[in-house]
């Protein structure tokens, strides 16, 4: 068959159904994948020299004539290869471990080039385990002899077998593509082509020959990521109607006066920026990007309550059961002097309202549940969606499309998640962002320690003694619900709580809190813990989100190094939600370096982007968000710390929106035109 970039892996020659499954566990499906299979080191072989010339701990390459090549055994009675290579000027022995293959492989005359370090061996120069090929093959010169590239590999995968498939790929599908870019880009960009790069960045001469072409295939990535955000925005603006949503000033200026606690300088703002969108025919697609306790809810509210005013019903869709009551709880509060219906459904709870239930609601709170009653969703003029990277397309366009919709409700989306600015701009590229930086007034920073495993016992005998004074309550959270036979040094809930409850904590009163609860079980807990009934909460991550008990001044976190810093900043929120001092305490038993810094940032680094800014550094995108975010795109090359290269990217995505074009005429963006694969995108 004819092979192309979008043809399955398998059918490159010497790879087949058996390797095609191999790869796969490398994100390996299509030829594309594999060419875009980039090396994340080069070996300097390109150092070549006569036999005679070799000395001691040089990294050389050199060619030469098989004399002979035996196995033979150690002391110790493993197996080892010995080879004599020769040229002109003399001989050297080349030495292999277990590799009893080779000498089907190399037979005497035969000749190849090999590359390695030269090593002592007893009295005698040897290259050990050299990279070899044969300099007659259809590879030659491949391997050796160069500068050569080595790959992520895989069991079965090695990056000797990669090189040979890649080689193919070049020779054969790379010189008929077609350049992704205008001109104008590349040059304003000062950018190589596109066959140019692909070609570098696998078998550079140079190593500023690959750093070129990495620089280049990085900014096709981050450019097409950026674009799709930009084309999905304005496919909205230009097709999607939504009802107009308006408040005169007075009404707005009132319930604000009216809440029982002042508004932050970012919260106006933010609900000035809603107002604005919610204006206009054009339907709304806003990011509310919020720290910790930085009153989110109180911002939707306010933009539920302007829908309200114009006559239209608002929806309030949460992941869990947890978080959609804390939000029915707060909404209630927040209205409790006004005459607005609200009602909280959940998949336990059918409706639970705070009127009675003969007249449609104004505001409905729930989880995934609102999606299975058609009614509730109809003639919607808002829908707010908490932490939407928890929810998938299907979910959200059941909201956003219902059959009886007259028009597109304004869709107002709030994450907790830090994000940095920057990496939110790209992920989010196709949303207006809010964000909340200022914490409302009264609120404490939450003093963080880092405890070393020699510290338990000091902080066991300081948690009780605050709890007994001042009367407050503890969340102790572990990473497991049960002990693991693998991951024996990590505590897990189950285990803790009893240990806890019998020994450190006997004269308390202690809870358990975890996911295979039912939910009607962690109601109860729940509410128990807010009244006070009970002193410590042993819970697992299920707290992260949704939990707000201003009584709660003391977050232990077991095994903290196991968490990324963007969700340790989140369970830490969970207290210092009242004026009370509180505290968060990491106790970890990992001593490395990088995980005593990671910790140790938390002490002193209390906003969330910063930590989120700082994880991205040291750990990389794809440990972000401690689990994997599902709104997170993937990226190959390019990479989110790069400032300069995404506000380059933007800028160019900026210049080629700015006027009308058809985008299908650009062949980087022509798979960005089509609506299915938009739908998968956002994803």
């Amino acid at each position: 068959m004819l092979l192309s970039l979008d043809s399955p892996v398998q059918y490159v020659p010497r790879v087949g159904p058996m390797m095609a499954q191999k790869l796969e566990k490398l994100g390996i499906y299509t030829v594309f994948d594999l060419l875009y299979h980039i090396p994340f080191r080069y070996d300097d072989f390109s150092h070549t020299t006569k036999i005679s010339s070799i000395r001691p701990n040089e990294i050389v390459t050199t060619t030469g004539t098989i004399e002979s090549i035996v196995n033979i055994f150690t002391k110790s009675g493993k197996p080892m290869q010995k080879a004599v290579l020769s040229d002109e000027t003399g001989h050297i022995e080349c030495l292999w471990y277990n590799q009893i293959f080779l000498t089907k492989i190399l037979k005497p005359a035969m000749k190849i080039a090999v590359s390695g370090k030269a090593n002592w061996f007893g009295h005698t120069l040897v290259l050990e385990s050299p990279v070899y090929e044969r300099t007659d093959g259809v590879d030659a010169h491949l391997h050796t002899g160069r500068l050569v590239p080595v790959y992520p590999e895989t069991a079965g995968v090695t990056s000797k077998w990669i090189r040979g498939r890649i080689n193919f790929i070049l020779q054969t599908c790379v010189p008929t593509l077609e350049e992704s870019l205008s001109q104008t880009i590349l040059t304003r960009q000062k950018l190589i082509q596109l066959t140019i790069a692909l070609q570098n960045v696998h078998f550079p001469s140079i190593l500023s020959d690959a750093h070129e072409s990495k620089k280049r295939l990085a900014f096709d990535e981050m450019f097409l990521l950026i674009a799709k955000s930009a084309y999905r925005k304005k496919q909205r603006e230009s097709l999607v109607h939504a009802p107009i949503l308006t408040i005169d000033d007075d009404s707005l200026e009132r319930i604000i006066a009216s809440l029982p606690f002042t508004l932050t300088d970012d919260q106006l703002l933010s609900i000035k920026e809603i107002r604005n969108d919610v204006a206009k025919s054009t339907s709304m697609n806003r990011l509310l990007e919020g720290d910790v306790g930085s009153g989110k809810t109180v911002v939707a509210s306010i933009a539920m309550y302007i829908t309200h005013q114009s006559g239209f019903p608002s929806i309030l869709m949460a992941p869990t059961q947890i978080l959609a009551t804390q939000h029915y709880l707060t909404i209630t509060k927040i209205f409790q002097a006004l005459p607005i219906r609200i009602r909280l459904i959940t998949g336990q709870k059918k409706e639970q309202k705070n009127y009675d239930g003969k007249e449609d609601a104004h505001i409905t709170i729930g989880t995934h549940a609102l999606l299975s009653d058609s009614e509730i969703i109809q003639n919607v003029g808002l829908v707010v969606i908490d932490e939407q990277q928890r929810f998938g397309v299907t979910q959200r366009n059941i909201l956003l499309n219902a059959k009886k919709n007259t028009s597109t409700p304004h869709l107002l989306t709030m994450t907790a998640t830090p994000i940095p600015r920057t990496l939110a701009r790209v992920v989010y590229g196709e949303m207006d962002l809010s964000t909340l930086l200022t914490m409302p007034k009264g609120r404490k920073k939450i003093t963080t320690w880092v405890v070393p495993e020699e510290k338990r016992i000091a902080a066991y005998e300081w948690i009780r003694k605050e709890l007994k004074t001042h009367n407050t309550q503890s969340f102790i959270v572990c990473p497991l619900i049960e002990e693991s036979d693998t991951l024996i040094t990590v505590k897990a809930a189950t285990q803790e709580y009893e240990r806890l409850k019998a020994n450190e904590f006997k004269d308390f009163r202690v809870g358990l809190l975890h996911g295979r609860l039912k939910p009607k079980e962690k109601d109860i807990l729940l509410k128990d813990f807010r009244l006070q009934k009970l002193d410590i909460l042993v819970t697992t991550p299920v707290v992260e989100v949704g939990i707000d008990i201003p009584t709660a001044t003391i977050m232990v976190i077991e095994a903290a190094d196991r968490f990324g810093l963007s969700q340790l900043h989140q369970l830490r929120g969970r207290v210092g939600r009242s004026d009370l001092s509180s505290y968060c305490l990491l106790f970890t038993e990992n001593i490395s370096e990088l995980a005593i810094k990671r910790l140790k940032a938390l002490e002193s680094i209390h906003s969330g982007p910063e930590l989120a800014q700082l994880d991205l550094s040291l750990r990389g995108p794809g440990q972000l968000f401690g689990t994997r975010q599902h709104g997170l795109p993937d990226l190959k090359i390019a990479s989110f710390t790069d400032s300069a290269l995404v506000h380059a990217a933007k800028t160019e995505v900026e210049l080629l929106f700015a006027k009308p074009i058809d985008l299908s005429t650009i062949p980087l963006l022509r798979e960005a035109t089509k609506e299915s694969k938009i739908e998968s995108i956002a994803d």
